[in-house]
Order: structure tokens, then sequence, then C-alpha cells
């Protein structure tokens, strides 16, 4: 699914409603009956629903413009038209809806079911029976349908978890998400394996809390390298921040400043959040003296040692998530 797309730029317009009908009733024995023309039907709107199963905004393409139904003439017989079928558009939860040309925002949709209507299709136009007066008898015109509307929009997609689950490719991040939710991200023994972000809940007692798989941040991600800010800003929705190290590798601490200087680099914001160190891969030869390093050099940090294979210290780092997810 590597086709993930968190914004998009596209245009919606409304339908135009129908035009009113010119007509007269014309019967075997009232040749000359009153007018009769019923009116246009309403153009279809434009309505933005989220959709549960959706993470993606992929199904849209930027430049696309997307039209509602318009409205059908109306006919003799004081018959309206039928109205246009209104243009329903799907979108994820968590997903903002902006004005592309003033960059205003003109809705957040965050649950199953919300939805905003944010165009009106066009009213039809009035047939000639409704301007019939006593003075007036035979009127021979009637309205034109409202014109639809056009605008262009801009689809931002954001996700709100408690903690975001941060750190280098293979540091373990979706092993301990699949460890401790019911998240299904794909895990192997390569770089960039997690290509969107994965959200999954973490139960415990009678609470929860939503847990983000952030894709692997690199050096220089924060100016666009590999997955790059692509990913970056999600983390900005996340409360707490999990830094994942791998405590195998020689270069652990170097991995740990990596990670700091992207999130500095990107945002103070971002920098500035609550932390905690996870050091992964504690079943491995070299990681305890790695471990032990680490306590003594960033001994001022909260940091928690943990094994997934071994499922050491995973227990501790569920307990600890949510007394930190207390804090706020």
């Amino acid at each position: 699914m590597y086709n993930f797309k968190d914004s998009v730029s596209i245009t919606v317009v409304s339908g135009n409603g129908g035009s009113g009908c010119v007509s007269f009733l014309r019967e075997k024995f009232n040749a000359k009956g009153g007018p009769d023309g019923g009116n246009g039907g309403s153009g279809g709107s434009v309505i933005f629903k989220v959709r549960e199963n959706l993470r993606t905004l992929s199904s849209y393409k930027n430049g696309h413009v997307l039209c509602a139904k318009n409205g059908k003439p109306g006919m003799g017989f004081k018959k309206s038209g039928a109205n246009g079928e209104d243009l329903i558009l799907f979108v994820p939860p968590n997903t903002d809806i902006y004005n592309e040309d003033d960059g205003t925002l003109l809705c957040r949709l965050e649950k199953l079911n919300d939805e905003f209507v944010i165009l009106k299709g066009g009213r039809g136009g009035l047939g000639n029976w409704n301007f019939k007066t006593s003075i007036r008898r035979a009127p021979r015109f009637a309205q034109p349908g409202e014109s639809g509307i056009n605008l262009n929009v801009r689809l931002e997609l954001f996700l709100v978890a408690d903690i975001g689950l941060v750190g280098l490719p293979n540091a373990g991040k979706s092993s301990l998400l699949n460890r401790i939710t019911s998240a299904k991200s794909k895990v192997a023994n390569y770089p960039f394996t997690t290509k969107i972000p994965h959200l999954g809940v973490l139960r415990y007692s009678y609470d929860n809390l939503i847990i983000a798989d952030i894709p692997g941040i690199i050096k220089g991600a924060s100016f666009g390298v590999g997955l790059g800010t692509k990913f970056l800003k999600h983390i900005t929705k996340t409360k707490i921040l999990a830094l994942i190290i791998d405590i195998s590798e020689a270069n652990f601490l170097e991995s740990y400043n990596i990670l700091l200087n992207e999130l500095k680099s990107y945002s103070f914001d971002l920098f500035n959040k609550k932390k905690i160190i996870i050091a992964n891969k504690l079943d491995l030869d070299s990681s305890k003296k790695n471990f032990d390093y680490l306590i003594k050099t960033l001994g001022k940090e909260k940091i928690l040692g943990i094994s997934i294979y071994e499922n050491k210290g995973i227990d501790e780092l569920i307990k600890e998530f949510f007394i930190l997810a207390k804090t706020f």
C-alpha cells in the first residue's frame, strides 16, 4: 500500500438547477387550459462524509474535477423535474477540508459518519403556472435553473494518537505495535518496511490508548530525505513521543541524536513534546553493556529497556504509557 496519500487538491462542483417549464394544459374538452409548466429539480449538492475503513486519500487525484448531477427541467401537468443526485465524497477519519484559494479551514471531519455539505446544488426554476395572476392569465415564461457552484478544495489527512512510535528503520516500531495492540503492521528486515502510518489500540484494564507507528526517520528527513516530511507532520498530532533505539547496534547513541536533530529541525514544538526512550533488542549479546552506557549517558531521561522477542519489559512499558498519558 505504497500509494498512501495524505494531501490532495481537487475541484468540486454542485449541480445546476433544472429550468422551469412553459406549458399550457391542452385536453380534449379543455382546448385552452391554463398554464401548467412544472418546476425544475434542484441540482445535486456536494457532501464530504467520513468512512471508517478508509485510511488514505489515494482515491482522489490532484486536479480532478468532481461534479454533482444537474436537476431535470420541469414538465407539463405541473410535474416537477427530478432533483440531481448528490455527490458524496468519502474521506478517512481526521480529514481537514480547506479552501484551496485562500487557505481557510472549512471543516474538520473526525469520526465515523461525520459529514459536511460543502456546496448546495442550484435551485430549480419555477414553471409558468407559478406566475399566473388574475391579470396575467397566460404567462409565457418560466425561471431558469440556478447555476451550481465550483470550489477548489484541499484535503489534508492528519493522525491523532496518544503515543507516536518514532525511530530509524528497523528499530522495531512495527514489531512493538503488533505486540501491544491488535494492529498488523508489516515487519521485515529491510529499511522502510512501513510505508504508511499504522494505528493500533492499546487496551489496559478499562482504559485504552491510540498508538501510531510512524514510518522510519533517517538523517535529513526534516529536509525531505527518504520518506522525509511526508510523515513527520503526523507526529505533531501525537501527545507523547516514544523514541525507539536499537540498542544492539554500535552506533545506538548516534541513532538517538539523529532522531532528536530531525525532530528539532522540523519543529521546536515537536522537539519539546514529552518523550520516553525505549531501548529495544535487549535479548542480543551486545545490548546489556550498551543499555547500561545509555542510562549512564542519558540518566535524566525516561528510559525503559525491552525485548520484543523475549517479551521482556513489555508490561512495564505498557504501564508507563498509561502513566504518561494521564499527565495530559
